[in-house]
């Protein structure tokens, strides 16, 4: 499966923090954005990390993003609605104890709950034909 989109830019994370919806997980904070889609834009997920120097050394925080990174290429589908997401361990995540099973755990429950929020209008797919 493809990788769902990607954040790129400072004011997409900043729109996620101030205008998004926060929802809260054991070990991370994710921020959830609904888009407007528009023909130059993608109507599927995209997924910004922010993995802050608190977690740890560079090693660390890259294994954190490459467990988040595989769990979205993995179950980024199932999430069908035009959203922004941040996702953003907390202080307690210890990162040598990160794994694909435990983020799976808490992330799946959590899709099923944003996907009944943000049910996917069909706007986006009569803007894209």
């Amino acid at each position: 499966m493809p990788l769902p989109g990607r954040l790129t830019r400072r004011t997409e994370y900043t729109a996620c923090y101030e205008q998004g919806k926060k929802y809260f997980t054991r070990s991370f904070v994710i921020f959830a954005l609904r888009r407007h889609c528009t023909i130059t834009q993608s109507a599927g997920l995209r997924v910004g990390l922010t993995v802050s120097r608190k977690t740890g050394s560079a090693v660390k925080r890259n294994r954190v993003k490459r467990v988040l990174r595989e769990f979205f290429r993995l179950y980024g589908a199932r999430l069908n609605a035009p959203l922004d997401l941040v996702v953003v361990p907390k202080r307690t995540l210890d990162p040598k104890r990160i794994s694909l099973e435990m983020v799976t755990r808490e992330f799946l429950p959590l899709f099923h709950r944003v996907q009944a929020e943000y049910a996917p209008d069909h706007t986006c797919s009569d803007a894209l034909s």
